[in-house]
């Protein structure tokens, strides 16, 4: 009896925590990050980076917790998980604390920013947009006070030395005196925030015809990465491979750059092209290097000069002692601000870059989205970064199960367009 009445008290408190629907919603929240019922029941060590990502996120988001941490939600997540996350968050009734370089998440999903600069942290109400906007107002706003009452300050100070030994206006003087003991200029601390200058210039404009691919097929590892693919690239377009299949996406950008040879098919680079590529995996320009920042850089440098070297680094926020490092010990944002050195230096007029975000942090991200949107040559990119996208693209293509989605848009008109799925292209 006894027995029984605790066991009775125990399934009182599994129903109570939802558990006898836990299991269900389980299921629900993988599939809604897309991992398919079949792969429910795998271990964890069975599945691929990217799904195993999506099962601690789904984890974390399990059971409703009143309070839910997020470090960089959104990293290794396709386009769709992130929207499906976005909007999860937004009919999420209790609290979440969320660390994220994702602008377009930041904005759709956060009531509250708390701004961490100048050693200390300012709470702002509104999104990442308002915070932006609302930080560089105030900023501004007391740079242009201070200004005023520098000259306030020059004006009083004039009429004291003027007229200080002037016996018909030492009454004037001394008033003035004390107006100036009341002005003091606002502090304005230096931010810590730093952001690397990236530019990218063409040495060589491009001539009118750019690249045309035909029926390119690659299989790797007994998948099909493209299939058949045709593709013809023109002057101004610059383009952004969206979707969850990077393994494909990948897969082109490796073949278009000549680091990996296709099955099948032809791409020809019209002949005033000139190519600088951004590979998702740059390990191979950091393992078993041994140079330092300042000689890693001369490898691809036609200025050879110190003073050249040094402050294309210092530019890229790689000042004094830090350009003598070793190539090899850099964080990934580091190899990755590296790498856009390199690429700024080639001049290229076409860019194949492949996770252009990746590793960085918010104030390089903001950098290269400038830089890109500045660029007058080509542009070829595979990147889930919504605000990247949005304002540098201006051709979407998509690989999907049934075939390719090629349009001539920007993201958001591409998202919002119901009648895309219908016009499919042939993997």
């Amino acid at each position: 009896e006894e027995d029984g009445v605790r066991l009775g008290k125990l399934e009182g408190d599994f129903a109570g925590f939802n558990g006898w629907e836990a299991e269900a919603e389980a299921a629900i929240l993988l599939n809604a990050l897309g991992i398919s019922n079949d792969l429910h029941h795998k271990k964890m060590k069975d599945l691929l980076d990217s799904q195993k990502v999506k099962v601690l996120l789904a984890q974390a988001l399990f059971g409703n917790p009143e309070i839910l941490l997020l470090d960089e939600p959104t990293n290794h997540l396709d386009e769709k998980s992130i929207a499906w996350l976005e909007e999860f968050l937004l009919d999420y009734k209790s609290t979440v604390i969320v660390v994220s370089h994702d602008r377009h998440f930041l904005n759709k999903v956060c009531t509250h920013i708390a701004d961490i600069d100048y050693e200390h942290i300012t709470l702002f109400t509104g999104n990442y947009e308002f915070w932006k906007e609302t930080s560089e107002l105030a900023r501004k706003l007391l740079s242009e006070s201070n200004k005023k009452k520098e000259e306030q300050i020059k004006e009083l100070e004039d009429f004291v030395r003027r007229f200080s030994a002037n016996a018909s206006k030492s009454k004037q003087a001394t008033s003035r005196k004390k107006q100036l003991e009341k002005i003091t200029l606002d502090d304005i601390k230096p931010s810590s925030r730093r952001y690397p200058y990236i530019h990218f210039e063409c040495k060589r404009e491009v001539g009118k015809e750019i690249l045309n691919i035909k029926g390119l097929t690659k299989t790797i590892n007994g998948e099909k990465a493209v299939n058949g693919f045709d593709l013809l690239i023109t002057p101004g377009e610059k383009v952004a491979f969206v979707g969850e299949y990077d393994f494909a996406k990948t897969a082109l950008l490796d073949i278009l750059s000549n680091n990996l040879e296709a099955d099948s098919g032809t791409f020809t680079w019209g002949q005033t092209i000139t190519l600088s590529y951004l590979p998702k995996d740059n390990s191979k320009f950091f393992d078993n290097c041994d140079y330092n920042l300042v000689d890693w850089l001369r490898q691809f440098s036609e200025d050879q000069s110190m003073e050249f070297l040094r402050g294309t680094l210092g530019r890229m926020l790689f000042s004094g002692e830090e350009a003598l490092k070793k190539a090899n010990v850099l964080s990934g944002g580091e190899k990755m601000r590296l790498m856009y050195s390199k690429i700024m230096l080639s001049k290229a007029n076409v860019l194949l870059l492949d996770g252009p975000t990746d590793h960085l942090d918010l104030e390089s991200i903001v950098s290269v989205n400038g830089a890109l949107e500045k660029f007058k040559g080509v542009i070829l990119i595979n990147s889930h970064d919504h605000s990247l996208v949005q304002s540098v693209a201006n051709r979407i293509i998509e690989f999907t199960p049934n075939g390719v989605i090629d349009k001539k848009m920007n993201y958001d008109e591409y998202l919002e367009n119901k009648e895309i799925w219908a016009e499919l292209k042939p993997l």
